[in-house]
């Protein structure tokens, strides 16, 4: 993984030491809150319902033991003993005052992370599929893209006020496990005639108006890349639309002028670009893929792992719902579910982080990821290691087995903490998770990703969720619509919205029966939910939810 250089050292420093000023300016009242405010969020701080909220950056969702270490530190010393992993793989805490954030700020740089760019109009934090340089099916590690995105993108003197807030994610495989299709720039990793080069979608995004991601290019050699990614953004910085922030992300910009206008003019802009560059990124990017090397795999037999699968059921549910094929015979991807029954989503105590952190070293070549779906992954782990680590798990609450699973739910802070949502998330996300695991059919189930958000922001992703939950505000009532369909893979989709929403006191009732109607309808155990949809369409669960008026609507539609 990526190290910090001297010049890495010094300039977070530099900033830090800065922002520990206009904190002091602010606390004595030199500073308003409104001359405040862009200087803070340029920062990773956010004004929220009840507090202050710092928003620390994971680069691609990278961590090793001692930086985990210094995140369980930082909600110990200064928060309320956790923190709340995001689907942008950055960690937040709720509850800093501020007056400590500079010590936050300081406690992070010591090992390697920071704030910056986690909010405002600029380039946010890169993102990657949490299975990079591990995964069976990767063409190449994304991350060493990612990272030179990061480098480029940090303090760009050109982006720091775009039109809008601007997200990457970058995938290695060409089964997404970034989300590349709902960003406003997705990058998959390709082969060509026995070159690298890089796919390269544009205009995808979720919020108030969702839309999926355009391709702008089916290969960008290698070399090309970062120029042609600065030309995008270049283009956009200029066509986007500063007199109305619900029409200011690049989505909106594609869609008013079309991908071909689009494609046509970043070509143009490429040509400076390129030229502009003189191959001191292609020298760069050699640096930062060195840097991610693969750690030193060990050969050893598998007979602990064989023989507790076989004679462990409980591990053996741990096993089949959280672990990944791994490129190296003998290794496993393991996931770490962060959605215990009943708990907050993507939520981890300090001493969970420790737990964490300590097993990494241990056994995971002191490597960690966060997920986009607020879950943590130890990406190297030989399966003689497995079932020790299932136990050290499972003694901290952190060994639950539905990865994939209706309980797995993602789930954005909602109204418990954010000042724009319009309903809660958290404890619809709860009594779901809650509600399938007193029926005990959460395998029989299968595959089935629900995804909440509390207001239009969408960022519990619901719209790619199979099935979708968005809380909103009916004259002062809380009001959950739903969605079916959603896909956030390679084989992206937005949701429909099945119809009338559903009261809080209602929405799991009708959760409950949309699964009732799959498991009624599906051709067999091996057909998941979104199969299902795919085949039946709206009609059935239309059905299920609101009777046969409404089904008969459906059909005539």
């Amino acid at each position: 993984m990526y190290r910090y250089t001297d010049f890495d050292t010094a300039f977070v420093a530099e900033r830090n030491r800065q922002f520990r000023q206009q904190v002091e300016r602010r606390i004595s009242g030199a500073l308003t809150e409104d001359e405040f405010k862009p200087l803070r969020l340029m920062n990773g701080l956010y004004l929220q319902l009840h507090a202050y909220m710092l928003r620390v950056a994971i680069p691609y969702g990278t961590l090793n033991g001692a930086q985990m270490d210094q995140l369980a530190l930082l909600a110990e010393k200064w928060d309320k003993g956790y923190g709340h992993f995001t689907t942008r793989q950055n960690i937040q805490y709720n509850w800093p005052k501020l007056g400590d954030v500079p010590d936050m700020l300081d406690a992070l740089a010591e090992v390697g992370l920071h704030a910056i760019q986690t909010s405002g109009n600029t380039i946010r934090n890169v993102t990657a599929d949490h299975f990079a340089g591990a995964a069976a099916d990767e063409i190449a590690d994304p991350r060493p893209v990612a990272e030179l995105l990061r480098q480029w993108s940090t303090d760009h003197p050109e982006f720091q006020f775009l039109p809008r807030k601007f997200k990457i994610a970058v995938t290695g495989s060409a089964n997404d496990r970034a989300v590349i299709k709902a960003h406003d720039i997705g990058i998959q990793v390709v082969e060509r005639d026995g070159q690298i080069g890089y796919r390269v979608l544009v205009g995808g995004g979720l919020g108030r108006t969702p839309m999926i991601g355009k391709e702008l290019s089916d290969f960008v050699p290698q070399a090309d890349l970062l120029p042609y990614v600065e030309a995008v953004v270049s283009v956009w910085n200029l066509l986007g639309r500063r007199d109305n922030k619900y029409k200011a992300r690049i989505k909106i910009t594609v869609h008013e002028h079309g991908v071909e206008e689009i494609r046509a003019l970043v070509e143009s802009r490429f040509a400076e670009t390129k030229a502009a560059f003189g191959g001191h990124d292609v020298a760069l990017f050699e640096e930062i893929a060195a840097q991610f090397a693969p750690p030193a795999f060990r050969n050893a037999p598998t007979e602990v792992y064989d023989a507790a699968y076989a004679t462990d059921p409980v591990f053996r549910a741990w096993a089949d719902t959280n672990l990944s094929a791994h490129r190296i015979d003998g290794y496993a991807i393991a996931q770490i579910s962060l959605k215990a029954h009943g708990e907050t989503p993507g939520d981890a105590s300090a001493d969970q982080m420790r737990v964490m952190a300590d097993i990494a070293r241990r056994f995971g070549h002191d490597e960690l990821r966060i997920s986009h779906e607020q879950n943590v992954v130890l990406p190297h782990v030989h399966k003689s290691d497995l079932p020790a680590i299932h136990k050290i798990l499972k003694a901290h609450g952190l060994a639950t087995a539905n990865i994939g699973r209706i309980s797995d739910i993602i789930a954005c802070p909602g109204m418990d903490y954010c000042a724009l949502a319009t309903a809660r998330s958290i404890p619809i996300a709860q009594e779901i998770a809650t509600r399938f695991d007193e029926l005990k059919i959460e395998n029989d189930i299968g595959e089935l990703k629900i995804k909440i958000s509390g207001c239009i922001n969408a960022c519990g992703h619901h719209h790619v969720g199979h099935i979708g939950i968005l809380g909103l505000d009916r004259a002062g009532v809380e009001n959950y619509q739903i969605t079916l369909g959603g896909d956030a893979t390679e084989t992206a989709a937005l949701g429909e919205r099945t119809g009338p929403g559903f009261s809080a006191d209602d929405i799991v009732p009708a959760i409950e029966r949309i699964v009732e109607a799959y498991l009624e309808h599906r051709s067999g155990r091996e057909e998941s939910f979104l199969e299902t949809y795919r085949r039946l369409g709206m009609a059935p669960f239309k059905l299920a939810l609101y009777g046969e008026e409404a089904a008969k609507k459906a059909r005539a539609a």
